[in-house]
């Protein structure tokens, strides 16, 4: 079943057994259980559910496995002829999470 869930900002199209990054959930640990209850939208076809603005009893349920760090990015300024240049870094917080079931 296919639902698409709002979590941490960011909507996302979810099927049960996928494994998403998302930005980190504060104060979880690996293993811990999470209930999304804001779901969209569930289901596929004509037997999809519309939810105004969540569908009222749709649970989404993952686990998370990991607490990491993305991929840093670089960021550099400069400024021609006045001899300014900046160069700063910046590594995002992120939550592996695992999709374990899509219900209603």
């Amino acid at each position: 079943m296919k639902a698409i869930i709002e979590t941490q900002g960011q909507q996302l199209i979810v099927r049960e057994g996928d494994i998403l990054f998302v930005n980190r959930y504060v104060g979880s640990k690996a293993g811990d259980v999470i209930n999304l209850k804001k779901v969209l939208l569930i289901g596929e076809g004509a037997e999809a559910k519309i939810g105004a603005p969540y569908v009222d009893g749709a649970v989404v349920k993952a686990t998370l496995l990991e607490n990491k760090r993305g991929k840093k990015v670089y960021v550099f300024k400069k400024k021609r002829c006045k001899g300014y240049e900046c160069r700063r870094g910046h590594r995002q917080e992120l939550s592996v999470i695992k999709i374990e079931s899509v219900s209603i």
